[in-house]
């Protein structure tokens, strides 16, 4: 098969990557190709699963048209800048055009070594790689933006962590791999010229409606906003927490990407935090849209020079933009909220859920299981969903005030119900479901847990009776205190 290849990003000066080959491992299988994405990006998934998709899928062969690059970026991690990062185990095979005329990037992602190493083995381990195709196709299915999981294989060999474990490939599919840490990266070296480069790259792939505007880049950086502002307003809609929302982790897509130590909660909790290496909870679940507010910000300072020919008027341009997160993530998150438990009034509506949500911090409440179960609540079983509670007492008497908020919106009480289960998802990957997928692959090279994972993840917002188990909360031995970023 020739996969018609493109790889924009290599055309852009030398600086703004290095060119690489693959490492392939020694003795790479398949593990999984993922059929609907492989049809969606054009390429024949019969072809990927035979012995030269293999190749490609474990970098034992470039093909045709491709031009394998590790690009340069820097960020901040937990708040401390660092100049220079860039990937140190992923290799950009190149860009394909989609089935809907969208270009997308396919990276291998644990390909080896590149320049921007920095010391590591350039190597992932198979129980990231698994979570990754796990959590990134469980998003996409819960509709919110994500990079995809095209394959996942085997290398062959060992790497090393904490202990031996084996090694993996995962073939990863974004929009772009740009990020608020590329502008970084070419701010900290004062290359003007890149950063308008750079900046006329990301209009023409990904905001082209910013090149007609009286002033592209501040249009650019309100696109970026506006983007970052539905992602994690739908992150926090779901009870995701991303783990490790460092500056070279925020794509300029408004794509989650990087599943790391990532999460979903059980018990809601704003201060919730799973990332080993998230010591201070700089990161946890409630401070994630003031992180996604401070790396915006970072964003706007890299993008200074672009923004105007004077230092005040620039600053002023990247203050206005930067002004309209709040209150547009206030309005996102809010909005969903009420979606979520059935409401339309504003007022009403917003009351109704800080008080439930504090409720439900007090009495440990599963943030999944109350959302699903509380459409079953609008035809009065009240039952299943307030079981969830220590002090039941604290549901009643917010239910009581809800359903005055119900029966000033009238609907029919069936059509309530689907409104509210299309945006409260009865399926998540929880924690300890990850954990013994990863375990069952790992330690006994077991795939089928990995499997039937995939399939009722996929259907999400479905009610499937015979999946009920992959609904329920972690008993007390099975709970996932920490979660581990893999590298």
């Amino acid at each position: 098969m020739s996969i018609p290849f493109d790889n924009s990003y290599a055309r852009l000066p030398e600086r703004f990557f290095a060119p690489v080959s693959p490492t392939p491992g020694p003795d790479a299988r398949i593990v999984r190709v993922n059929g609907a994405l492989a049809f969606e990006l054009g390429l024949d998934a019969e072809w990927l699963n035979g012995a030269e998709g293999l190749k490609m899928l474990s970098g034992g062969q470039v093909p045709d048209n491709a031009t394998p690059i590790a690009l340069a970026y820097a960020g901040h991690q937990f708040g401390n800048f660092v100049p220079k990062l860039g990937d140190g185990r992923a290799v950009l095979l190149g860009e394909v055009i989609d089935r809907h005329g969208r270009r997308r990037d396919i990276q291998l992602k644990g390909a080896g070594r590149t320049p921007f190493s920095r010391g590591g083995d350039g190597r992932a381990a198979l129980g990231p790689v698994l979570r990754e195709y796990v959590m990134s196709e469980a998003m996409a299915a819960l509709g919110i933006p994500t990079t995809r999981a095209l394959a996942a294989v085997t290398t062959g060999e060992l790497v090393m962590r904490d202990t031996a474990i084996p090694g993996a490939m995962v073939t990863r599919v974004a929009a772009s791999h740009v990020r608020v840490g590329t502008f970084q990266y070419f701010a900290a070296r004062e290359d003007v010229e890149a950063l308008h480069i750079l900046a006329d790259y990301v209009i023409a792939r990904r905001y082209p409606e910013a090149a007609n505007a009286a002033n592209p880049y501040r249009a650019l950086l309100d696109g970026v906003i506006a983007a970052q502002v539905e992602l994690v307003s739908r992150w926090l809609l779901v009870g995701f927490i991303h783990g490790v929302m460092n500056t070279d982790n925020c794509s300029i897509a408004g794509e989650t990407i990087d599943y790391g130590p990532c999460a979903f909660l059980d018990a809601y909790d704003p201060a919730a935090v799973f990332s080993s290496i998230d010591r201070m909870g700089r990161y946890a679940y409630g401070q994630q849209p003031s992180i996604a507010h401070w790396n915006l910000i970072r964003l706007a300072e890299a993008m200074l020079p672009l923004l105007g020919d004077q230092e005040d008027a620039a600053i002023e341009e990247a203050q206005q933009a930067l002004a309209a997160f709040g209150p547009a993530f206030e309005q996102a998150y809010r909005a969903g909220l009420r979606r979520k438990l059935g409401l339309g009034d504003e007022a009403a509506g917003d009351a109704l859920a800080a008080e439930i949500l504090s409720a439900m911090t007090t009495n440990a409440v599963d943030f999944t299981l109350f959302f699903r179960r509380l459409s079953g609540a609008v035809g009065g079983d009240d039952g299943p969903v307030r079981s969830l509670f220590i002090d039941p007492t604290a549901y009643d008497a917010w239910a009581i005030e809800w359903r005055r908020a119900l029966e000033a919106a009238p609907q029919d009480a069936a059509a309530r119900r689907a409104d509210m289960d299309a945006v409260n998802p009865a399926f998540i990957p929880r924690n300890h479901q990850i954990e013994a997928m990863i375990n069952a692959a790992v330690d006994h090279q077991d795939f089928a847990p990995f499997e039937t994972l995939l399939s009722v993840l996929s259907r999400p917002y479905d009610d499937q009776p015979e999946a009920a188990r992959f609904a329920e909360p972690p008993l007390d031995h099975e709970r996932v205190l920490a979660t581990f970023c893999g590298t």
